[in-house]
């Protein structure tokens, strides 16, 4: 099954410690050697990266790696695919516009019979052959047709989502990450964890490579930025484990949301 990673912070935050974690899981460390993305919110705009080959043996990853591309909100994944071929059109994460802003999606997990097939699409479509971009422009279509603009109210918006989720939780696993920018939107259908670095901070080593970096140095008194990973990324810091059927809304690297 896929890997998903997303970050959330209160201010632009170089995300690479992480994702040099996460690509090594991309035939590396481990299996998923079908696509990878990555995708960093700045400002308005979004900047993305993929790639169909294995992100532990990209050229891209690691161009991606060796430059300190600072965001509030990432969301990255590492594909083992299980439908729709190994292309680039079908490598997460997938966006699109809505109200003015780029949406943004990766998910990992298999529903059940192709029963995605039975949920309606409105006016977003997917470009690529995969269960996942389905889901997304279903939930998309749904979230237009409810809401005329942005709610002033972003909890009706994220209530909406945990209803998606928990029709989704029963017709499979279906572990995803969504955002606008502004929340990152995270749910567990079987398996995923989190950590929230604050200060005093210390110091971090990656599971999946001989790398460590001290916190402490890298940033300032307060900066707060939590990390969402399929599994933990790193070996010697307590990570929390979300429930299934379990929705946390992360906004400037804080819960502000569960459900």
């Amino acid at each position: 099954m896929c890997q998903l990673m997303g970050m959330s912070a209160n201010v632009p935050t170089d995300a690479r410690f992480s994702f040099t974690g996460l690509v090594q899981r991309g035939g590396g460390t481990d299996i998923h050697r079908d696509g990878w993305g990555i995708v960093f919110y700045r400002g308005k705009g979004i900047q993305e990266f993929k790639d169909p080959n294995p992100s532990a043996e990209s050229e891209v990853a690691k161009l991606v790696t060796l430059h300190a591309i600072r965001s509030k909100t990432v969301i990255s994944h590492i594909r083992q695919a299980n439908v729709g071929d190994v292309a680039l059109e079908n490598t997460h994460p997938y966006s699109r516009e809505l109200w003015g802003q780029y949406w943004c999606f990766a998910h990992n997990g298999q529903l059940k019979d192709q029963c995605y097939l039975e949920l309606p699409l409105g006016r977003f479509k997917p470009v690529g052959s995969t269960d996942s971009e389905h889901i997304f422009c279903w939930m998309l279509g749904v979230i237009d047709e409810t809401f005329a603009g942005a709610p002033k109210d972003m909890s009706d918006l994220w209530a909406l989502v945990a209803s998606f989720a928990k029709r989704l939780h029963q017709m499979g696993v279906s572990n995803f990450m969504l955002s606008n920018g502004d929340a990152l939107i995270v749910h567990c259908s079987n398996r995923l964890h989190w950590i929230t670095r604050r200060a005093p901070f210390g110091e971090a080593t990656l599971k999946d490579i001989e790398m460590s970096v001290d916190f402490g140095q890298e940033t300032s008194p307060n900066d707060v930025v939590s990390v969402i990973a399929t599994e933990p990324l790193t070996v010697n810091e307590r990570w929390n484990e979300m429930q299934p059927n379990e929705i946390l809304v992360f906004v400037d690297g804080e819960v502000v949301a569960n459900y």
